[in-house]
């Protein structure tokens, strides 16, 4: 496990649909060793702090072996490394394998999985065609977010090494599959709300979720 690709950028004004939009989602491959801080990494920057950047979407991680998928779905689309506006291009696991809380060490940093990647209109934006969101959800490569426990440099072909592994058993593929498709699964919705390192608003839309679910049972 490792990371192939360090992607970094800033905020770009775009047209889009005739209106000019402040997007972040433009990344491009750096060289050499770049720190890692609790927001974000240097030289990185999300446009709408709202619903991108924070303490829990401080980096994000896009498994490089969805790539072959994307270009057989996507013909004639140039598909660099950061093109799904990762910072991390990741190589040996993906969200089947990684469980919401794990905890990793890369370079020198250390990091938390928070949350499976929710695309965007901005996604659309950087592939120039909306219909890539309900693409992006239906196939469940989604990538994932860490948030920093410990800042530190990292850099392309610095390997993951697992530190812990969270007791809770739920992958990133869990959570983007209790959210798009399994809403009833009461049993993984519960073990879901009970994790600590999963964000508050990803709780509570579970709660009522599961609220609905077992009321529907009654």
């Amino acid at each position: 496990m490792r990371i192939i690709s360090l992607n970094v950028g800033r905020p770009r004004l775009v047209a889009w649909m005739g209106q000019t939009v402040s997007t972040g989602i433009y990344k491009s491959p750096v060289e050499g060793r770049v720190t890692l801080r609790t927001l974000n990494l240097d030289g990185d920057r999300q446009a709408d702090l709202t619903v991108h950047g924070g303490p829990y979407k401080a980096v994000y991680a896009y498994p490089s072996e969805h790539y072959p998928f994307w270009r057989e779905e996507l013909p004639g689309t140039e598909l660099p490394w950061g093109m799904f506006g990762e910072n991390f291009t990741t190589e040996g696991f993906d969200e089947s394998a990684v469980r919401i809380g794990d905890r990793f060490r890369v370079g020198g940093a250390e990091l938390t999985v928070t949350q499976p990647r929710m695309p965007c209109h901005k996604l659309g934006i950087k592939f120039g065609r909306p219909d890539i969101l309900k693409r992006f959800l239906a196939s469940g490569r989604t990538g994932f977010y860490f948030s920093v426990q410990r800042e530190g440099e990292v850099g392309a072909g610095d390997e993951f090494e697992l530190i812990e592994r969270d007791a809770g058993g739920v992958t990133v593929a869990d959570i983007t599959r209790l959210y798009a498709r399994d809403r009833d699964d009461a049993e993984t919705l519960r073990r879901a709300i009970a994790l600590e390192a999963l964000p508050e608003s990803w709780r509570e839309h579970f709660r009522q979720q599961l609220s609905r679910a077992t009321s529907a049972e009654r």
